[in-house]
């Protein structure tokens, strides 16, 4: 978001005066190589994202209002079917000839015939051994299905009134590595085929040097990775497999501030299970309008060691901005600074699960807003489903 985090900006630049965020395990001031083109597994992402480095990653900066990301190759599209080849013709049989069979046991034909026959002694039957089949190795037994999580219950809520607790499975921090630099957004899980797409703000991860993206469930600094990590994909050629609407690359933050939206597919965990498997995910809702009784809104502020939790009512609010035109959610929540960016609007929560319908997340109008008692998000309508859509097929095409 745009808010200025005096505060957070200033605390950043306590520890590296204009530079880049110091980096754990490394010496001062150096930056930790980055991982192969290609190469992104959830065990590489745990060895960079180590405790330390998650808890000192600022919120990300502000995107200046006038800058166009650039352009970068989209994911590629689901590979059209291979035509079916032609049927071989068949081959031609060969008549083989029938040998004649050999009858063996009987007595051997005599130039002078016998009065008497003698009896032919019946051949005793030789014994032939069966060669024994080793037996197969067994199986691997399959790993037990990821144990349901368990859900924090909300604080006592008073609609509007912001406050940081232990979190929700399907919500948490999205890492990644800019300009030298370790940031955080916050995302969510959205159910999907692939049970592997995670959802948050587009300007959160507008920028070809955006690097080393990881996804952490639930992330508190007392529990850095209480459900593990979840790093986004790379194609070939070290790109991030995010789907931003290209729209929103060409034109700006401000001027296609309705298309603040991304979608991110996140490989399995360490221990090779997707992410929706281990924590659930929240259901998109598009074209549900724009007024809602009842949002529950989540996201991780600032230097905060946990995240925050609001109600309240959401409006609609229309730009009178010539310069960032269009109608957003609008709702009032205090307490979300930078940071809190990517953040789901949830409506029809489950306190069971920790998940409902996601309607929208921090973001749009200013990036999110100005002022951190008032957030904002990009309609969820048409032109997210079918961003939605783009990212499910090329998701499959990449599994």
């Amino acid at each position: 978001m745009r808010r200025t985090l005096t505060m957070a900006v200033v605390a950043a630049a306590l520890l590296v005066p204009g530079g880049p965020l110091p980096v754990a395990e490394a010496e001062a001031g150096s930056v930790a190589a980055p991982v192969a083109a290609g190469r992104w597994s959830a065990r590489e992402a745990q060895s960079f994202w180590t405790a330390e480095r998650m808890a000192s990653a600022a919120p990300l900066p502000p995107v200046p209002p006038g800058l166009a990301d650039p352009e970068l190759p989209e994911p590629p599209e689901p590979a059209e079917p291979a035509e079916p080849a032609e049927p071989a013709e068949p081959a031609e049989t060969v008549p083989v000839a029938t040998p004649t069979p050999v009858v063996t046991g009987l007595p051997a034909p005599s130039a002078t015939p016998a009065t008497t026959p003698t009896p032919t002694p019946t051949p005793t039957p030789t014994a032939v051994a069966t060669p024994t089949r080793a037996p197969s190795p067994p199986a691997p037994a399959p790993l037990p299905a990821p144990a349901r999580p368990a859900v924090p219950r909300l604080p006592a809520l008073t609609p509007g009134i912001g406050q940081n607790f232990d979190g929700t499975p399907v919500a948490g921090r999205m890492f990644l590595v800019k300009g030298g630099g370790t940031y955080f957004c916050s995302a969510s899980v959205v159910s999907s085929p692939g049970r592997d797409l995670v959802l948050t703000a587009a300007h959160c991860l507008l920028g070809s040097d955006t690097q080393q993206v990881a996804f952490v469930p639930q992330y508190t600094r007392a529990k850095p990775q209480p459900y593990g990590m979840f790093p986004v994909l790379r194609d070939a050629g070290g790109h991030s497999r995010i789907w931003i609407d290209p729209r929103y690359r060409s034109q700006g933050v401000d001027r296609a501030a309705t298309l603040d939206v991304a979608f991110a597919q996140v490989g399995p965990d360490a221990r090779g299970f997707p992410v929706e498997a281990v924590v659930g995910g929240n259901r998109l809702k598009t074209g549900a309008g724009y007024a809602h009784a009842r949002v529950t809104l989540i996201g991780y502020p600032a230097s905060a060691a946990r995240p925050r939790v609001c109600v309240n009512r959401t409006t609609k609010f229309t730009s009178a901005d010539a310069r960032i035109p269009g109608s957003f959610l609008r709702i009032d929540c205090t307490g979300y600074p930078g940071g809190t960016s990517g953040g789901p609007f949830l409506t029809g929560y489950d306190a069971r699960t920790g998940s409902g319908d996601v309607v929208g997340v921090i973001g749009g109008w200013k990036t999110g807003g100005d002022k951190a008692d008032t957030s904002y998000s990009s309609y969820f309508g048409a032109d997210i489903r079918k961003l939605y859509e783009k990212a499910v097929a090329g998701a499959k095409a990449r599994r």
